[in-house]
């Protein structure tokens, strides 16, 4: 078990901890469709969506929540799905200012929503700004047509280059571009388009990711056939290599932004901050001024959410002090800077000390760089990140 800075069971109240800062996801579950890569708690919506009765059962969910709060002002909100932009401006305005009646914003809070080329409407992105809404996550995935339709998208290639202009001429000079990678039947020259049409775009912020056929999906049970190892190294390196060219640093194993403009929401999970989680199936993770980290979860199905007679948090579990480490690695080591040794201790509680034996381990193998002051994969490190983590395990 890891040396603990403090006692596990330090009374309520104390300050033995820096409480980290506090961001808040909000989790809309529809979309027009389910796509067959998709894991993630998305269910397809009906012709009316229940917009009313949804914003109360979230601000109800985040009611139950604020004991965690401990003072701190929300510095990002999130808005994921699903696909958040089929909700209205109305709804998400009364939303927006009910969760500022309840835990404070701070002054350069930053608002980020996901949404999908195919449901931009310039008014209704217009009004989404005028909200306060400030950062748009626009998932594209591919502009190819042959790509989109193995996707199971519903937009086509003129339709995300529309959604970025009219993005902008909403007001968003802030946004990020989601494509994917190693789909299938891509060429390197397939991926290098989809990039290059994406970097043409101007967005602030791209995320590149490789797709994975992940359990309770439909690739899972019906995988296409995806490019093979080799081709997929030579598609990474060559879209880094373009991604760098044209100004968009890689600071995280899948972002890419331009200088001062890296998403200040996913920093924090990345550096185990503290996020609440509301609305169907959101995950949360949270601090106690003890030292204690929790982990919530809410009911997944959204029918069950909006039930009255359901209670919206599904399960909670305190992390082991034991676990701790592992936990604060499995996010910070996906940055490319890594995280100070300092912040380690401030987040977890528990003693540098503690990695002595493991980070010995790694450093002989060449997965992580031997500097004192930082927590840090190399190169190597990065590229085989879970044979990295092996070394943190509880």
């Amino acid at each position: 078990m890891p040396e603990l800075i403090f006692p596990a069971t330090a009374s309520a109240g104390t300050s033995l901890l820096q409480l980290p800062p506090l961001s808040l996801y909000i989790h809309i579950p529809w979309c027009v469709r389910k796509c067959p890569y998709c894991d993630f708690n998305s269910h397809a919506a009906d012709p009316v969506l229940p917009e009313e009765a949804y914003v109360d059962a979230l601000l109800a969910d985040l009611e139950q929540d604020l004991r965690h709060v401990h003072g701190r002002e929300l510095t990002s909100i999130f808005f994921g799905g699903g696909t958040p932009s089929l909700f209205s401006a109305k709804a998400l305005g009364r939303l927006l200012e009910g969760v500022e009646r309840r835990v404070p914003f701070a002054a350069d809070i930053e608002i980020t929503l996901e949404a999908n080329p195919g449901t931009f409407e310039q008014v209704k992105f217009a009004a989404y700004r005028s909200l306060g809404i400030n950062r748009l996550s626009i998932g594209v995935q591919s502009f190819q047509a042959a790509k989109l339709k193995a996707l199971g998208r519903i937009h086509d290639g003129d339709e995300a280059i529309r959604a970025a202009a009219m993005a902008r001429a909403a007001g968003f000079d802030n946004f990020n571009l989601d494509l994917m990678h190693g789909l299938p039947e891509q060429s390197i020259a397939d991926a290098l388009a989809d990039l290059r049409q994406a970097i043409e775009l101007g967005p602030t912020h791209v995320s590149w990711y490789q797709l994975t056929m992940e359990p309770n999906t439909v690739f899972w049970s019906q995988p296409p056939k995806l490019p093979e190892d080799d081709l997929l190294w030579d598609i990474q390196e060559a879209g880094q290599a373009l991604l760098a060219d044209q100004g968009y640093a890689q600071y995280e194993v899948s972002a890419y932004a331009q200088p001062g403009l890296r998403a200040r929401h996913n920093l924090n999970y990345w550096t185990f901050g503290d996020f609440v989680g509301i609305g169907a199936g959101a995950h949360g993770k949270l601090s106690s001024p003890a030292g204690q980290s929790l982990r919530t979860w809410k009911t997944r199905l959204p029918k069950d959410y909006l039930d009255p007679d359901k209670a919206f948090q599904a399960g909670e579990r305190l992390l082991s002090p034991a676990e701790l480490p592992f936990e604060f690695l499995m996010n910070g080591l996906r940055l490319n800077e890594g995280v100070s040794s300092q912040l380690f201790s401030q987040r977890t509680g528990v003693a540098l000390s503690a990695l002595r034996a493991a980070r010995a381990e790694a450093e002989a193998r060449g997965l992580l760089s031997s500097d004192p002051a930082r927590l840090v994969a190399t190169r190597q490190g990065q590229l085989f990140l879970n044979d990295l983590l092996q070394h943190f395990l509880p």
